[in-house]
């Protein structure tokens, strides 16, 4: 059965996609919240980089119309989004919803606000500010508006609408014709970036979105990652484990390779060689740095 079959005939339909891999208790608390929406979802799609039974389990007991999606070979985060999203095009939906398993919509009206700021402001996507899941009133990814830093959802009361701006893909909503002219993430991303080039995308489509300031979707924070440098007025990104380096740093060298973020190559340079020369002394994770964002230039997207 289609979404559009599913929808009410005065209603858009909303398709809801998951992407998930070994990881069924936060699944479950994500599926419930998405579950218990004021407005409901009209179909769920659940994609399983590493299927198995007890997933499969949970998404069949969610309460909601829905299709599992089990990849035998790993998608990551970006190939899981681009066939979740195709895979809810093809069911007719007129707006896509997007959701990792690791976080969840705030409180039971989030699509309720992000539908209602979508169309207030007319815009083809909108996404909820993402807060730390274990502070509700701090940012779980610190947000920079001008020189300043933005850290909790409070420095954003009384605000409407932050354009230009979208945490993707936590709580992202996206018109289906939207899809058509940005598209979906690029598989060869595999995890980490994907997000920014969506954005990327957005931004040089011309299309309007933004982030609804009353609508919040909780996750893990992600601010360990950063470490400050130059008394902190900069940081430079040091994820823990050599995997998460390994892609981080790949990808970020193709992103500043591409249309709308070139500018940003010369600031990276001297940012990371400040942090892995001076803050750290590790000139091997300096040329690693340097090896890896050389890759993602060349787009040579081998996984380590």
């Amino acid at each position: 059965m289609s979404a559009g079959a599913d929808a009410t005939p005065d209603r858009d339909s909303v398709v809801a996609v998951v992407v998930t891999r070994h990881r069924t208790h936060l699944l479950a608390a994500s599926l419930a919240a998405i579950a218990g929406q004021t407005r409901p979802v009209d179909h769920l799609v659940v994609v399983d980089n590493g299927p198995d039974q007890a997933t499969e389990e949970v998404v069949r007991a969610c309460g909601l119309p829905v299709t599992y999606l089990p990849s035998a070979h790993n998608l990551g985060g970006a190939g899981g989004f681009a066939l979740g999203m195709l895979h809810a095009l093809s069911l007719g939906a007129d707006w896509v919803w997007c959701a990792d398993d690791d976080g969840r919509p705030a409180d039971d009206a989030v699509l309720e606000t992000l539908l209602g700021s979508a169309r207030r402001h007319g815009l083809v996507e909108v996404s909820p500010l993402v807060t730390d899941d274990s502070d509700p009133d701090r940012l779980a990814f610190p947000l920079r508006r001008g020189l300043r830093w933005r850290r909790r959802r409070s420095d954003f009361a009384g605000l409407d609408l932050l354009p230009n701006y979208a945490s993707l893909f936590n709580g992202a909503l996206f018109r289906a014709d939207a899809l058509d002219v940005v598209g979906v993430p690029d598989l060869r991303l595999f995890f980490r970036g994907d997000e920014t080039e969506i954005h990327r995308r957005l931004v040089r489509s011309g299309l309007p979105f933004g982030t609804c300031p009353q609508a919040a979707y909780v996750h893990p924070e992600g601010t360990s990652e950063f470490a400050p440098i130059l008394g902190g007025r900069l940081s430079a990104q040091y994820p823990a484990s050599d995997v998460k380096r390994y892609f981080t740093y790949r990808n970020r060298g193709y992103l500043m390779a591409q249309p709308g973020m070139r500018w940003l190559r010369p600031l990276e340079t001297v940012r990371f060689g400040w942090f892995f020369l001076v803050t750290r002394r590790d000139p091997a994770g300096w040329r690693d740095w340097r090896r890896l964002t050389r890759a993602g230039r060349q787009e040579r997207f081998s996984r380590p």
